[in-house]
């Protein structure tokens, strides 16, 4: 019997649409950023696994560029325990996918069960503001499919309104990167990284619920279909929460 749900899985696997950030540049510190490394691949990892098929763009298309402090082989070791990361970037088939990403332009929602958003610092600047995106998130929730969002990707919730002019994010209980978390990466260099912060911004939301968890470490939130992950050590445990709304 088990065999032949196999069967049935890989005839007809859950397909999920992964976003991440186009590269830019930093205008509070100048620095090259883009996705972060590991909110990318260990989702990955929790959805191939499963069996899932799983399709990566990104706002504007083409080649996608990390945040340096997410790869494993930076030189300030920062995520050198990274494994999972190092194995997606040393195989060429998955190294591949990220070379010429499809724009969201022509991502079609019914052909997915799921979007799941991963972050880094150029979220921060390319999604805030980007209306297109702002209208995905929207139209997959309100299509009545799974909607996740991980670390910074999450400040799209900030802005993000649904037919009825209001907020997605009113009435929700979620998270994102967390002020402790945003402090302690400045302290860390010496200076203020970010032109804002989501949990500060969040506390202006009426009716919303925004929690974290502790400092660092894997936290991530499901109401209904709405899941969000608190920063990047929390993409494995966000895409379990998607494998669980799915039921699959």
């Amino acid at each position: 019997m088990s065999a032949n749900l196999n069967v049935i899985d890989a005839n007809n696997p859950k397909r999920i649409a992964l976003i991440a950030a186009n590269a830019a540049t930093s205008e509070q510190t100048g620095w090259p950023i883009g996705f972060w490394w590991a909110e990318l691949t260990h989702p990955y990892w929790e959805f191939t696994e499963k069996g899932y098929k799983v399709d990566i763009y990104s706002p504007d298309g083409g080649r996608l560029v990390a945040d340096g402090f997410s790869d494993p082989e930076d030189a300030s070791g920062y995520s050198a325990h990274d494994l999972i990361s190092l194995g997606f970037k040393k195989s060429r088939s998955h190294a591949a996918l990220l070379e010429n990403t499809p724009s969201i332009d022509s991502l079609n929602i019914a052909d997915y069960d799921a979007i799941f958003f991963t972050g880094g610092q150029s979220p921060m600047y390319t999604f805030i503001n980007n209306e297109k995106l702002h209208k995905l998130v929207v139209d997959f929730h309100e299509a009545g499919k799974v909607t996740a969002l991980v670390c910074h990707a999450t400040c799209v919730l900030l802005k993000a309104n649904t037919a009825d002019g209001k907020l997605l994010a009113e009435g929700k209980t979620w998270t994102g990167f967390a002020n402790s978390e945003e402090q302690f990466a400045d302290n860390f260099v010496g200076m203020r990284i970010q032109p804002f912060w989501i949990e500060e911004e969040a506390s202006k939301i009426p009716g919303t619920n925004f929690i974290t968890g502790g400092m660092f470490k894997p936290f991530a939130v499901r109401d209904g279909r709405l899941i969000t992950g608190q920063q990047q050590f929390s993409g494995a445990a966000a895409a379990r929460l998607v494998i669980e709304a799915l039921g699959v």
